[in-house]
This record gives C-alpha cells, sequence and structure tokens, in this order.
C-alpha cells in the first residue's frame, strides 16, 4: 500500500512549518501567495489528496452571481442589469470559470429583503454582488468562512469589499456643463432623492455641484423614487409649475424617456420647446424619439472587470482593498437643441 502522506511530510518538503501547511490547506490569510503556491505544488508532487474547498484555494472555478431584483422586475428585463451580467457570462466563459445565479429580492430603497440560498453555498469560490446594498440583514447571515467578495454597482457602510461603480458624479456634472455650454441656464434634473441609492445620489450631486460651480442659483429638482413609481403625475404637475426650465436631466434613461413622452402629451415639442437629456445608454435611449443625449456607461466591461477583480483576490487575499471606477463618457444625439 502507498504511505499515507502527513502535514509533517508536506512541511519538510515545502520547506515551511507545520502551522504554515495547515493554514495553506485551510485556505486561511496570513501567508504570501508564493508560500501557498509553494505549499500547494508540494502537495500535488506528494499525490496528497486535497479536498475540493482546498484544491481550489488561489483559483477562480465557481463564482456566484447575485443581482437585485425589483418587485416583479427580473434583472434581465433590466437595461442596465442585463448588460452587467452578459459582461459577467463573457469573463466566465472566457476563463472557463462555473457560473452561478440567482437573485436577490430588494425594497423600494434598494436593502435586501430575503437572502437567496446561492449565498451560503460553500463550493463557490467567489461571489458577485449586482446592485445592492451590503446590509445588516446580509451581515447576519455572512460569517468568517464566506467566499470573496466583489460589488458591482453595490454599495456597504464598510470598506471591507472590492468594489467596481461607475464616476456618476463626475459624470452627471459634465452633463450639465454640456447643458449650459449650449445656452440653457434653467436645468432640471427629474428622478431620485436626496437619500436615493448612491449611484443616483451621485448624480444628483454631481447637477448640484455644477450648477453652483457655474453661479447658476435656479435649481429645479422634480424628486420621486423611481423604483415605486414612474412619475408621471410629479412629472406632468412639475412642467406645468416650471414652464421656464429649457432642460430637463433625467436621473436614467428611462426617467428621461417618461419625462419625453408626458412633455410631448402635453403638446410640447422635442427639443424645440424642451431639451431633454439622460443617463446610462441602454437600448432606451437610442430608439427613442427623438435619440437621446445621454451619458454612456461600459456596463459589460464593468461586469468583466469585475470578475477579473475577484480572481485577483482570491489570488491574492491579503492586497488592500480597491475600487475600480468606470469611467462614463457623454453621447450627443437629438434631444438637446441650442439656445
Amino acid at each position: 500500500m502507498t504511505q499515507k502522506i502527513k502535514i509533517t511530510d508536506i512541511a519538510q518538503a515545502s520547506g515551511v512549518s507545520i502551522a504554515t501547511v495547515s493554514l495553506v490547506l485551510n485556505n486561511r490569510p496570513g501567508i504570501s501567495q508564493d508560500t501557498r503556491t509553494r505549499v500547494l505544488d508540494i502537495c500535488e508532487e506528494l499525490g496528497y489528496q486535497l479536498s475540493n474547498s482546498m484544491a481550489r484555494a488561489g483559483r477562480l472555478e465557481t463564482l456566484g452571481m447575485i443581482v437585485k431584483a425589483e418587485s416583479d422586475v427580473l434583472p434581465q428585463a433590466n437595461p442596465f442589469y442585463s448588460q452587467v451580467m452578459a459582461g459577467i457570462e463573457q469573463a466566465c466563459r472566457r476563463g472557463g470559470i462555473n457560473l452561478l445565479y440567482a437573485t436577490l429580492p430588494v425594497d423600494e430603497n434598494n436593502h435586501p429583503t430575503q437572502i437567496p440560498v446561492l449565498f451560503g453555498n460553500k463550493n463557490l469560490d467567489g461571489l458577485l454582488m449586482v446592485g445592492a446594498f451590503w446590509d445588516e440583514l446580509i451581515q447576519t447571515v455572512s460569517d468568517q468562512k464566506s467566499p470573496p467578495i466583489v460589488l458591482v454597482d453595490g454599495y456597504s457602510n464598510t470598506e471591507s469589499f472590492d468594489m467596481v461603480v461607475s464616476d456618476n458624479f463626475r459624470a452627471s456634472y459634465q452633463m450639465v456643463e454640456y447643458l449650459l455650454a449650449k445656452g440653457h441656464r434653467h436645468i432640471a434634473l427629474a428622478g431620485g432623492e436626496a437619500d436615493a441609492y448612491p449611484s443616483l445620489r451621485d448624480r444628483r450631486n454631481g447637477y448640484l455641484r455644477a450648477l453652483k460651480e457655474h453661479d447658476i442659483n435656479d435649481i429645479y429638482l422634480c424628486e420621486f423614487n423611481i423604483n415605486k413609481t414612474k412619475g408621471h403625475s410629479e412629472i406632468a404637475e412639475f412642467l406645468k409649475s416650471t414652464p421656464q426650465v429649457t432642460a430637463i436631466f433625467g436621473i436614467n434613461d428611462q426617467v428621461a424617456l417618461d419625462v419625453s413622452r408626458v412633455a410631448q402629451m402635453m403638446g410640447k415639442h422635442i427639443p424645440g420647446e424642451l431639451s431633454i437629456v439622460g443617463y446610462d445608454d441602454t437600448y432606451l435611449a437610442v430608439n427613442a424619439h427623438p435619440p437621446l443625449t445621454t451619458i454612456r456607461v461600459d456596463t459589460v466591461a464593468m461586469g468583466r472587470a469585475a470578475v477579473q477583480m475577484l480572481a485577483f483576490r482570491i489570488e491574492n487575499p491579503e492586497a488592500a482593498r480597491m475600487t475600480l471606477t468606470i469611467h462614463p463618457t457623454l453621447v450627443e444625439r437629438y434631444s438637446v437643441t441650442q439656445l
């Protein structure tokens, strides 16, 4: 019979302590990647049989993707998150990574209302949380044995996670500057609230900062919770009460198109009487009438980058936490007129 390989044999062959071997085999932090790799290589040379979790240590083979789901709308129907998911799927397909998927039900403020079973799957090497807060409910079911996690257009009150986000503040600021350059001085923001989801709040703050820094004192906010309502009544009332407004910035493309529909139903010509811009550059923008000037976020790249960041985290568990920021670009179409 073949002699059974012991941890002491691995320690001696790799030139490290028994404690170090134990930490490596249990995928614990505190070990350099070079040492981790050397110990695992010795295990393979000696024929030491690793458990599934040990064999995967340091490699991304099975990934969990948990995407927020609002009400009864599946993420695949969301023009923003469907593209993020496509980027994740592309990266997994190219890298030969197994991909498991679940939805995360959220309330009107994007906080989880229940946790999918996938979250506790012990076969996962890593987890991507797409579009939701890491809040107290998730924290209560999390423990030190959870796999590495990357938040994708997701946020947390702690600094414990790697993140892939968009530079919403700067892009929103840029859009207001564009409208100012077109001669508009009465510019409104539609959708979102002061306590909205962080990405939307950053867009709101970018709008406010741009007006302030360009000495524009007139601020027009048509506020409503975009997860609760399309805001048609709020938009109609706003348009009636602010005839001086010449341009409206929708907090996303859907809001911008809702503004356009309501305005046209009220007899306003777009963009002759009212210029409208959006954010995200989803398929809705190019198919609008007229086609919508908007901010393009490379959502597919966001998804691909998230997989790469997760792979890096698994290979380098002790590396400093990172935030990768995607920089959006302005796409000019036909929904804005020069004053």
